[in-house]
């Protein structure tokens, strides 16, 4: 059974930074996507970031390009969402997901909450 699992939310000011891990339980995500996806209130769910496959590739939401790094451990099972430059609009709750085998986005966590302040 896969299960996926985040840390490392919290409070912050903005110019801050935060670093979120998310842990995949259950199998490997050497040959899998994951991405950080976000969803603040009123608003709905989008793309983060995501590393692909065992050469992490990775790909950035354009609100987020130079501000935030996606790194993966095969080994570790991990992908850590490093966040600098933090604005009050990055203020969500932070979820991490896996694909399965249909190359969807099957597994997901259950979110963390980050909150930046002015």
């Amino acid at each position: 059974q896969v299960q996926v699992e985040e840390s490392g939310g919290g409070s912050v000011q903005a110019g801050g930074s935060l670093r979120l891990s998310c842990y995949v339980y259950g199998r490997t995500i050497r040959n899998y996507a994951t991405g950080w996806f976000r969803q603040a209130p009123g608003k709905e769910r989008e793309f983060v970031g995501v590393t692909r496959w065992s050469g992490g590739n990775t790909d950035y939401a354009d609100s987020v390009k130079g501000r935030f790094t996606i790194s993966r451990d095969n080994a570790k099972s991990t992908v850590d969402l490093q966040m600098n430059s933090l604005k009050p609009e990055d203020t969500a709750v932070y979820y991490c997901a896996t694909t399965g085998l249909s190359g969807g986005y099957e597994y997901w966590g259950q979110g963390t909450q980050v909150t930046v302040s002015p």
